[in-house]
């Protein structure tokens, strides 16, 4: 269903709540004691959602308050005895809801989504006013906030905020007794989908779940399972020669599906929904595709745009962003420092990218930090694992949030927490544990290096294994702690070239004058990683302009630097020394 925010579990009733809301910023924070979730209270400002407030699309454009406070009158209400539910996609930071005067919800972090059963709420007569409270201090460094930058003015690699209602409010009818969540379980090697179906709700007897695979107009196979203590567990075995139905990014096949609840002489509940076939894991020092080795050629994608900030301009710019990675050449993308929207996502499922998922750092070490950095986490994993795009997931960066690791056990059991919450989560994909340097703990090495000598390049990564060892990346070791031989190294942030003649331009990346400059420059470079013998893959930085990160191979406006099919042709450059065990 086009534009549907919720791409992996979709339903016929609802209706999106973004447009014009009232607003009003509350610097002084009196809005909760003076009672300004009261329905009859009429904000005297507009916004325009799901735009911060700080984006010129917002028709606000302010930096500053640290508490926003929205209203917006809509009908809603429920059929029969079923229920409606309230979504918000993302609300940085933390944020307080009430319906008609009535509160629902309470949420901290800036990055996952807002569920409420809001029907116990509703008025039988007259709209349904819907009013949000959002805060997100500025100056907090225990608060995950990736890349926004604490300071009043953008400096070095951080940018604007994106506070607020900043992703889709939307509601929908449901069935009191329903499908609650999906989990797909696919199995290329055996040719087997599983799944398991949560139900929630009124208990029934006799619930039995149905699930329907097809490919287009092509119906696979249909199983049916049970519903026992609210789960339901089906195994559906694909009928002939499988191969032709796994997913690659050179073949991105989905396996479209019908998911029906049925009671013991009705339908209850009907949700479309899809998975890839395909598997990820690592071994031999190789990322693995479908159990093969699978080169990555990955780009980092910052997820931000100057009229917008985090928030996409429109539904377009979902697809219009997966199109351009892969026009360029990639074979995939690192979501930095963000997390990206299902429907991006769901593009990305579509035409074949793979994605590095990574959780928003912050950036002090403390116990209420990590509580909420492995919050995040879990919530990010429940809203991503079924995409089959995911391909890794990653909860910190450059040890950010856990500046000491190198020295501090408290920290080093972070990164690792964090690491075994998302293997305890989802045991299907790879997790980095501290990505860039100090590794800890992970399925994979990640090493950031913006050298742009290629020669030096090549001499710094002649002896993998014993640069992965004894290197260091700008102060810091790659690694604290032993790798094992198995564990495949990516270099997962490198390059970053800018126009010369910016000067906005942050001058820690290399500085070339033109687009064919750039092509010659880019082409060593690359040139020069996919020689390195036993790498399993890169990631090149980055994918647009992004305020001063001048270093895009876009412009913030997606205008590319230089020729796209002389970019592909560089990106795609043959390995000459395939991944091999070390």
């Amino acid at each position: 269903m086009a534009g549907y925010p919720r791409p992996q579990l979709v339903r016929e009733q609802w209706e999106l709540l973004d447009g014009q809301w009232e607003y009003e910023a509350d610097p002084m924070d009196v809005g909760v004691g003076r009672g300004w979730s009261d329905p009859s209270r009429r904000p005297a400002g507009r916004i325009a959602v799901p735009y911060p407030p700080e984006s010129p699309l917002s028709g606000v454009g302010v930096d500053g308050p640290s508490v926003h406070w929205y209203r917006r009158e809509c009908e809603i209400a429920p059929r029969g005895d079923g229920r409606v539910l309230l979504h918000l996609e993302a609300v940085d930071f933390e944020a307080d809801v009430w319906v008609n005067g009535i509160h629902v919800a309470h949420h901290v972090g800036g990055f996952t989504p807002i569920r409420a059963d809001v029907t116990d709420a509703l008025v039988e007569d007259g709209p349904q006013v819907v009013t949000v409270r959002a805060r997100d201090e500025r100056t907090d460094l225990e608060q995950p906030r990736g890349k926004q930058d604490w300071q009043k003015e953008p400096h070095e690699i951080w940018y604007e905020r994106t506070s607020g209602l900043w992703r889709d409010v939307w509601w929908e009818q449901v069935p009191a007794t329903r499908i609650d969540t999906l989990r797909w379980l696919p199995d290329p090697a055996s040719g087997t989908v599983g799944l398991e179906v949560t139900v929630v709700g009124p208990a029934r007897e006799g619930l039995v779940a149905e699930c329907v695979l097809a490919v287009g107009a092509d119906e696979l196979v249909t199983v049916t399972g049970n519903v026992q203590k609210g789960t339901a567990r089906l195994t559906a075995e694909l009928p002939g020669d499988v191969a032709s139905l796994r997913w690659t990014p050179e073949t991105p096949v989905l396996l479209d599906a019908t998911v029906r609840l049925r009671g013991v002489d009705a339908v209850l509940d009907e949700v479309g929904s899809y998975l890839g076939l395909r598997s990820v894991g690592t071994g031999d020092g190789a990322f693995l595709l479908n159990g093969e080795p699978y080169y990555l050629r990955l780009v980092l994608a910052q997820g931000y745009w100057p009229d917008s900030h985090l928030a996409q301009p429109d539904d377009e710019a979902h697809r219009h962003e997966a199109e351009l990675v892969k026009a360029l050449g990639f074979n995939g993308l690192r979501m930095h420092q963000t997390t990206a929207d299902p429907r991006f996502l769901a593009w990305c499922d579509r035409i074949g990218l793979l994605v590095w998922d990574e959780s928003p750092s912050a950036f002090a070490y403390s116990a209420r930090a990590l509580t909420m950095t492995l919050a995040q986490l879990a919530e990010m994993v429940q809203r991503d694992v079924n995409h089959p795009s995911v391909c890794a997931w990653v909860p910190f960066n450059e040890s950010w949030g856990v500046e000491h690791v190198a020295t501090d056990p408290r920290q080093q059991a972070a990164v690792e927490a964090g690491y075994q919450l998302l293997r305890a989560l989802d045991g299907t994909r790879p997790v980095l544990g501290n990505d860039g340097w100090e590794y800890t703990v992970g399925d994979v090495v990640g090493i950031h290096d913006y050298g742009h000598d290629p020669t030096a390049f090549a001499d710094r990564y002649a002896n993998l294994p014993e640069a992965v060892r004894t290197g260091r990346v700008s102060d810091r070791p790659i690694a604290i702690r032993p790798v094992d031989a198995a564990t495949p190294v990516v270099l997962s942030e490198f390059g970053g070239f800018t126009l010369s003649a910016d000067e906005r331009a942050w001058d820690a990346y290399g500085a070339v004058g033109s687009g064919n400059e750039l092509l010659a420059e880019l082409a060593a470079l690359v040139d020069a990683v996919v020689a390195v013998e036993g790498l399993a893959g890169f990631c090149y930085t980055q994918l647009t302009d992004t305020r001063q990160e001048t270093n895009g191979l876009l412009t913030e406006d997606r205008v590319p630097k230089a020729d796209p099919d002389a970019i592909a042709e560089i990106i795609r450059r043959s390995v000459r020394a395939p991944a091999a065990p070390r």
